[in-house]
């Protein structure tokens, strides 16, 4: 044989040894079917007449072709059935060794004498060699087999508790760890069970279906597309101690129950009548309910189900409580604790509210760091059916694979003989799809979703494609919802440049504006969005001449205010003409009456004020200062907060300014929301008045006789004001303020 016929041996013995389980007796199989190989056209060629060496050269040959079909077996199979089926896959691979080993014997007598000693070479290692199961697949094999030994024992009631510990067990150890790695298995899964209705094998059935079925009820295990490296061994004290299988897989949470056995209910002491207080150890820590289903995450903290699933639905990697890095997303139940708060119920006549509403409508959220505009969404974490009965009869053939489902869609986009139309029609698929589902944003944000959306994003507008690029935009839009991580990846894949495209054509403005919208509650999104030539049309969708629709301008608004928390960008929003567009948006008639336009307005005047560009234009357009006075006076009481913080900063860092604030009589509302307005509101005027009153110090004092200027004529009208709203003033409080305030009016 040449070198290269030998290479083609060993490529193609490669891709039929890599084992999902059993790796090292088909590594040990498969090195000696490469010697076999090698030799064996020289074996052919030398054939014998004779009936006996014939069949001894058949013979080899069944022998090869079964070894190959073994290797392949343990490639393609699932892994769950090759772990419970580890025995006889053991002496599957022994009869192998020793049909191999007589097949060889029987043919060593006829052929040249230098084959013959290699021949009798490949025959003393097969002597040699010994099978063993690895211990650790062994184990979870035993286990699951206790599994299903248990569960059609139908009077062991067997809990969802233990069912799923064993089975997260097994699924660690045996390297699902992954939505796409859980696809997989159930197509094994569902090939296996295909074989058994054919071969009419009703016990291999059963078992294989439960397999599948036990994917399916748990699939959540599989969501976060868990990553584990070798960076993770690292130390870390706030993360329990994550043991190492023998054959180098990692096995998280070995331990997974903390110690709380030394807990008594004595201390808590409830008098009669009494409404119970739970332990802290029983609350969640997002949430601050008693705990329902307690679960442990990577960093060793417990959290309430429903919410933590809320925390990393939103996109977070993070621990709640310790903001540590989590190294996976895997949620372990703590049986011990959750035993503990049934007896403290118990104990105390408590009741357990099972709804744990709040997490779900958002309580998850008070975590988030930062404060940006997301776009609303509807829907709420997956609630999925699970049968009760894991051995009733299960419908293989008309159980929809949402993960399936989900991977014949990228398949469409991604082919290149898939026709335009149909890749539009898979796009609104995938954007409905993903609308209301953060299951869904999850798994596809970790499949190749992303680029195969990009991708046919810039081919749509390369075609000037409006409808596809809308489309594409909103899918984008949804995969994106509350999810940093999936923000993280569009962004990366270079989506910028193709929104400054969509940007710039008026028939895709507006989705590439939500789009923008949704990109920039990312920080690393914002310099990026920031330069971009985008900022200049956002800007321009603002003005009075602009024919965007009003939810493209809110949109726009938005955009723009959490691109304003980004100092770098502020120069960009100054050149665009930023300042001139938000002064119509709350002083203008023609502008929208709702209040939220003047108080994000203000709200982004009041972001970019402490830069000198901003600051400069601020100070130099006409009526701007004027109409924030106006605002506070008149304005909605969110709106008085966003001007008085903007005033505040201009105020301070110009006296002019400051000056011209006062002329316009502000000083009247200003005394009233800091006795009677909102808590901010009281706040911010107070420092206001502060402000002006040692600004005012700072001035040199009027001589006695000198006549008052227009400002000081203003100033006594502004005092005779004051007069009238304490003579009517009902409240004590506010009275008092008054009374102080006219007895010091001369610091003004």
């Amino acid at each position: 044989m040449g070198v290269m016929d030998a290479a083609e041996i060993e490529e193609s013995l490669f891709s039929v040894g890599d084992a999902k389980l059993h790796g090292g007796m088909c590594k040990q199989l498969s090195a000696i079917l490469y010697k076999v190989l090698v030799i064996f056209p020289v074996l052919e060629g030398a054939r014998p007449r004779s009936k006996s060496g014939i069949q001894a050269l058949c013979s080899l040959h069944v022998a090869l072709d079964k070894s190959k079909n073994l290797l392949q077996h343990c490639s393609e199979c699932s892994k769950l059935y090759l772990a419970i089926t580890g025995e006889s896959i053991l002496m599957k691979f022994e009869k192998a060794r020793c049909a191999l080993q007589e097949g060889l014997k029987d043919v060593q007598n006829i052929v040249p004498q230098a084959i013959g000693c290699q021949i009798m070479e490949i025959v003393d290692e097969l002597e040699k060699t010994v099978f063993t199961l690895d211990r650790t697949e062994k184990k979870v094999g035993d286990d699951v087999i206790s599994l299903l030994q248990r569960e059609k024992n139908s009077a062991s009631n067997l809990s969802d508790g233990i069912e799923l510990e064993v089975f997260h067990q097994a699924v660690l150890k045996l390297g699902i760890t992954s939505s796409r790695a859980a696809l997989s298995e159930r197509r094994a899964l569902k090939k296996l069970i295909e074989r058994a209705l054919a071969e009419e094998d009703k016990r291999k059935e059963s078992i294989v279906s439960y397999l599948l079925h036990l994917t399916r009820k748990y699939s959540k295990l599989f969501r976060s597309d868990l990553q584990v490296d070798s960076s993770s061994q690292e130390s870390n004290p706030c993360s329990p101690t994550i043991p190492v299988s023998s054959d180098g897989i990692k096995i998280a949470f070995g331990n997974p129950l903390p110690k709380l056995t030394s807990f008594t209910f004595e201390s808590c002491n409830i008098q009669s009548g009494e409404i119970p207080i739970p332990p802290e150890e029983f609350r969640c820590p997002i949430s601050s309910q008693l705990m329902h289903d307690p679960v442990i995450i990577s960093s060793g903290q417990t959290y309430e189900r429903v919410c933590i699933e809320k925390w990393f639905k939103d996109g977070h990697n993070t621990c709640p409580k310790t903001q540590q890095k989590l190294t996976h997303f895997l949620l372990t139940p703590n049986f011990g604790l959750k035993g503990l708060i049934a007896s403290w119920c118990q104990h105390n006549s408590a009741v357990l509210d099972l709804g744990i509403k709040s997490c779900d409508e958002g309580a998850a959220t008070d975590y988030k760091s930062g404060e940006v505009i997301q776009p609303e969404e509807s829907g709420g974490i997956l609630n999925e059916t699970i049968p009760d009965d894991p051995w009733a009869a299960y419908n293989i053939d008309g159980e929809d694979d949402e993960f399936e489902s989900y991977e014949s869609l990228l398949e469409a986009l991604c082919d290149n003989n898939t026709s335009r139309s149909r890749k539009h029609e898979v796009v609104e698929k995938i954007r409905f799809l993903l609308k209301d589902d953060g299951e869904a944003r999850i798994y596809m944000g970790a499949s190749r979703f992303v680029e195969a959306l990009v991708q046919f994003l810039k081919s749509s507008s390369d075609e000037g494609d409006v409808k596809a690029q809308e489309a594409g935009a909103l899918a984008l839009f949804n995969l994106a919802l509350h999810n940093d991580r999936n923000k993280d990846v569009i962004l990366s894949a270079g989506v910028i440049p193709l929104l400054d495209k969509m940007m710039s054509n008026l028939s895709t403005r507006e989705s590439a504006t939500a789009l923008c919208l949704n990109l920039s509650c990312l920080e690393r999104a914002k310099p990026a969005i920031g330069s971009s030539p985008s900022v200049s049309v956002l800007v321009q969708l603002l003005s009075p001449e602009s024919s965007g629709s009003i939810s493209c301008k809110q949109d726009a608004l938005f955009c723009l205010f959490n691109l304003s928390s980004h100092t770098p960008s502020i120069d960009y929003l100054v050149n665009a003409g930023i300042i001139g567009v938000l002064h119509f948006l709350f002083s203008d008639p023609a502008a929208p009456t709702d209040p939220l336009w003047s108080e994000k307005a203000l709200a982004v005047l009041a972001n970019i004020a402490s830069w000198d560009s901003a600051l400069n234009e601020m100070v130099s357009t006409p009526e701007l200062i004027s109409s924030m006075a106006t605002a506070l006076i008149v304005g909605h009481p969110a709106v008085q907060e966003q001007a008085m913080s903007c005033l505040l900063i201009l105020c301070d860092r110009d006296e002019n300014c400051c000056r011209a604030v006062l002329q316009e009589g502000v000083i009247p509302t200003l005394v009233f929301v800091s006795a009677g307005g909102t808590p901010r509101g009281r706040d911010k005027a107070q420092r206001l008045l502060k402000l002006f009153r040692e600004r005012r110090q700072q001035e040199p004092a009027t001589p006695p006789g000198a006549r008052f200027d227009a400002g000081e004529v203003g100033h006594v009208e502004k005092t005779q004001e004051i007069n009238k709203l304490f003579a009517k003033s009902r409240s004590v409080r506010i009275a008092r303020t008054f009374s102080s305030f006219w007895k010091t009016k001369n610091r003004w």
